[in-house]
């Protein structure tokens, strides 16, 4: 559900209202494992303003730790946390989609 608004064939992100009910940049880190999901999420914050939506939508069962962690450690927020039901996901590994609002 990514857009080609990357930059370059390792940028899987996306401007996508739809993810999270509101704009959002949205990061798809489905099928990469720790420590990626949250370096990507990092690689898409940097450009972004205090305020923003990140959301990133990840299969490895240690973001739902890591991804908070690093919110909390760069004074970040999560604003949700959900079961990503996206038809086309593979459903031996659900995925989750973590919202960050920037900047607290």
């Amino acid at each position: 559900m990514t857009s080609g608004a990357g930059t370059g064939p390792d940028d899987d992100t996306s401007t996508d209202g739809a993810a999270t009910g509101g704009a959002a940049t949205v990061v798809d880190a489905r099928g990469l494992r720790c420590p990626l999901p949250v370096i990507r999420l990092a690689r898409a914050a940097a450009g972004l303003m205090d305020g923003d939506l990140v959301t990133v939508w990840s299969t490895d069962p240690a973001a739902v730790h890591d991804v908070p962690a690093w919110a909390r450690m760069r004074g970040h927020t999560v604003v949700r946390s959900t079961a990503l039901d996206d038809e086309a996901q593979d459903r031996t590994e659900p995925a989750t989609a973590i919202t960050v609002r920037l900047g607290g």
